[in-house]
């Protein structure tokens, strides 16, 4: 008895065996599309509000304090007025851009049920953590950099450390890319977002070092504001703008890198288990 080799029949017929796409540990393409297509790209799409709307108003609190101060005006010796103050509003301005895109972006998607797009995509959940607070933290960057550019019609930055002012502005956009990261997860409402807003994110930008120096404050409150992680980050940032700091930046970057790994461990779990997520 002759075997006879069965050649597959070519035709309309012929189908090939369906396989499943094969992700390796990292979906590249994935994450990309998560990151820049759902995160940054939308955000410039929304710049006017969303890109403008920080740098004007960050600009009229600098140019307040601008038409506001005279030859002597200095918080600091040696060191004028505004070119105490723009660093931190600068650096506020980073830290809550990154915040509010990645909260208020999770809060939008759940309410809407589009939080179910992100579930289904093939994507584990720390590339889910990363592509939020990444793309959040290129937002808040990105308003940074146009805010000090325009802040330089009005201070001089002849002092630049670009090691200090690089590490500490992507450290807090990280920072507060996770944290908003995290706060999106566990808000169920606007109501929710407005909260830690209001209550957490606005009070430590106030109470930061941004508008005073360390130095005068009462020995009482000097205590508490070394546990506020903002006032680091923004005397590591004007430390690269204008060369002065009231405290170690070492310490600082230590403990807003710190804080990030805490946090971004917190965001992997809760969806990991798909807290306030599932259905």
């Amino acid at each position: 008895m002759s075997l006879r080799q069965t050649v597959p029949p070519r035709g309309m017929l012929a189908f090939r065996s369906w396989r499943p796409l094969h992700f390796r540990r990292f979906n590249a393409r994935g994450f990309w599309t998560h990151y820049y297509y759902r995160g940054v790209l939308r955000f410039y799409r929304f710049g006017l509000e969303l890109l403008v709307g920080p740098l004007v108003s960050s600009l009229l609190f600098i140019l307040v304090f601008a038409v506001a101060q005279n030859e002597r005006s200095t918080i600091v010796p040696g060191v004028g007025l505004i070119a105490f103050i723009a660093p931190g509003i600068i650096l506020y301005a980073i830290a809550h851009t990154a915040f509010q895109n990645a909260a208020a972006m999770l809060v939008f998607e759940k309410m809407e049920g589009m939080i179910s797009d992100v579930q289904m995509a093939p994507l584990s959940p720390l590339e889910l953590v990363a592509g939020y607070a990444l793309s959040s933290a290129t937002c808040g960057l990105s308003v940074g950099v146009l805010l000090a550019i325009a802040a330089a019609i009005f201070v001089d930055f002849s002092y630049f450390d670009a090691s200090l002012v690089i590490g500490f502005a992507c450290a807090t956009a990280l920072f507060f890319g996770l944290l908003g990261t995290v706060v999106g997860l566990w808000a169920e409402r606007w109501d929710h977002y407005s909260a830690v807003e209001g209550f957490v994110i606005a009070p430590l930008g106030l109470l930061s070092g941004t508008f005073f120096s360390v130095e005068r404050l009462p020995e009482a409150f000097r205590e508490w504001i070394y546990f506020n992680p903002v006032f680091y980050a923004i005397d590591g940032f004007r430390a690269g703008l204008i060369g002065y700091a009231e405290s170690s930046q070492a310490l600082g970057i230590g403990l807003l890198l710190g804080l990030s790994a805490l946090l971004a461990l917190l965001g992997w779990r809760l969806f990991a288990i798909g807290y306030k997520i599932r259905p």
